[in-house]
């Protein structure tokens, strides 16, 4: 791990995770319920929404958590639904802005080819930046999409249980989450399957971005 990685995914912390924790706090609002709306969350400030133990995660290993968003299930129309659709907004932001920030790569990797930038010493350095971000960001959605409390995957995992089942286990979410807190600090357990699975989305991302050199080549 080098400084430069750091110092990139200090970039994500401040932009990614904002954003992150934004969609779920907008995607509640408008499915009725304005919980994080009124707790001041249903914004961009990163100091609304960082957490110490999450963000030294994201920093070091790639991957963590922020501040989770309050929702209030009782308020919206289909509670299990509007639960699973508003975490779902939040990896889903992640997997978009991935997106985004790789046409953006590609965009400038194809001026560097065609010799337009070059010649600017710091354009190797904004490659390195934006896949860090990029890859970062990916690998935000995996952690997130896990079906373990208290991440997203598990409440959107919930849409689909019993509702004696689901209201059990969320009784003992605490518990549960701190298990698994514990297992991602203390040992490697999950990281081959982040991996992997974040390994799968970037090479479907790379690939549906292809055309971006092909249109550059046609334009230029």
């Amino acid at each position: 791990m080098d400084l430069f990685t750091i110092l990139a995914r200090a970039l994500v912390v401040f932009t990614s995770m904002p954003i992150h924790e934004c969609a779920h706090a907008y995607a509640a609002s408008r499915l009725g319920d304005d919980t994080a709306q009124r707790s001041g969350r249903l914004t961009l400030n990163p100091f609304s929404h960082l957490d110490p133990v999450g963000t030294l995660l994201i920093l070091f290993a790639g991957f963590g958590w922020a501040r989770p968003v309050p929702i209030n299930p009782n308020n919206f129309k289909k509670p299990k639904r509007d639960m699973a659709l508003s975490a779902m907004a939040g990896p889903a932001s992640n997997l978009l802005l991935a997106l985004f920030v790789l046409v953006i790569y590609r965009v400038v990797l194809g001026f560097a080819a065609f010799g337009t930038l070059w010649q600017y010493s710091a354009t190797e350095t904004v490659l390195d930046i934006l896949w860090i971000v990029y890859s970062t960001n990916i690998m935000l959605a995996v952690f997130n999409l896990l079906p373990v409390p208290p991440l997203d995957g598990w409440k959107m995992m919930g849409a689909v249980l019993p509702g004696r089942t689901y209201w059990k286990i969320m009784s003992k979410e605490r518990e549960i989450g701190m298990i698994f807190m514990l297992l991602i600090l203390f040992t490697p357990v999950i990281d081959l399957p982040i991996s992997f699975v974040g390994n799968a989305i970037s090479d479907l991302f790379v690939s549906a971005t292809a055309f971006v050199p092909r249109l550059m080549q046609a334009i230029l």
